[in-house]
């Protein structure tokens, strides 16, 4: 069965999946970019057996490739974009391949920041990427549509995931990873190990070593290093999946503040338009 770490991008998905990948496949609970392959990204081509040529086509094959990705009964973890809806009448997933859901949702505004970053995107791009109800990602690494991940905008994949009630979620502000680490992952933690029936209880020292090895100052470390032609522990791999993004991925981090960033008009038009999510979610 699957266990997936959801969230709009630029939400902390990969922080959540550096520290899972170090707790839950390293024996000290360090990390390094080689350990992060554990917790695979779907959609992606490597899930399908045929070149997929189209967004309905991708939908199609969304559970038949996860049944055959649980047929051996083994307990996965897989990072997701996607809304927790259909596409066509295609739904992504369901209770039949599912075992629970991790979904980390962050401050729209500090997402907007990230966005155009990563994607090198003005202002007017990012805004229109986070409102556009119909926005999609497409990987650029010439697998056709087999990433086809149907995202929604900012509002709507976080209500889809927090509306399913037919498998477990666990629901993380992306704030509350920086300012309570030790509290906020050892929670996540609980409630794996509450999934997966597993009887021990938190493991203080790996928690320990994975919090400290995937603190965003480290993984900055680490790709600045590789960049100057440094050792490299897989980074370069992982890396080579974000083909869109020519920045450094690890950007400002904890830093992210839109206070000092956003223009009137785009904060306005953000906190407009998720107003209700922003209020419930204690943003505004």
């Amino acid at each position: 069965m699957i266990i997936w770490l959801a969230s709009y991008p630029k939400s902390g998905n990969t922080f959540l999946r550096a520290f899972l990948s170090a707790y839950y496949f390293s024996s000290d609970g360090k990390f390094d970019f080689s350990l992060i392959d554990n917790i695979k990204q779907f959609p992606d081509k490597q899930f399908f057996n045929k070149k997929i040529d189209s967004a309905i086509e991708a939908s199609k094959e969304w559970m038949l490739s996860q049944k055959k990705i649980i047929s051996d009964k083994k307990i996965r973890f897989f990072k997701t974009h996607s809304c927790l809806g259909d596409y066509k009448g295609n739904v992504f997933t369901s209770f039949e391949t599912s075992l629970g859901a991790i979904y980390i949702v962050r401050d729209p505004r500090n997402v907007f920041t990230s966005i155009k970053n990563h994607f090198s995107y003005n202002d007017e791009e990012a805004l229109n990427m986070i409102l556009d109800k119909k926005s999609y990602l497409l990987a650029k690494d010439g697998g056709g549509y087999s990433s086809y991940s149907y995202i929604s905008s900012w509002s709507l994949n976080y209500l889809s995931w927090l509306k399913y009630n037919k498998f477990r979620r666990l629901f993380i502000k992306y704030e509350d990873i920086l300012e309570n680490k030790y509290e906020t992952f050892r929670d996540i933690i609980v409630f794996i190990n509450t999934l997966t029936n597993r009887i021990e209880g938190v493991n203080k020292s790996k928690l320990h070593n994975a919090i400290e090895s995937t603190n965003f100052n480290v993984l900055k470390k680490k790709e600045k290093d590789v960049s100057m032609g440094e050792s490299d522990d897989g980074f370069k791999k992982w890396r080579n999946f974000h083909v869109e993004n020519r920045n450094y991925f690890f950007n400002l981090g904890p830093d992210n503040k839109w206070e000092n960033i956003l223009n009137k008009h785009t904060r306005e038009k953000i906190e407009s338009n998720f107003k209700n999510e922003m209020k419930s979610l204690k943003y505004i």
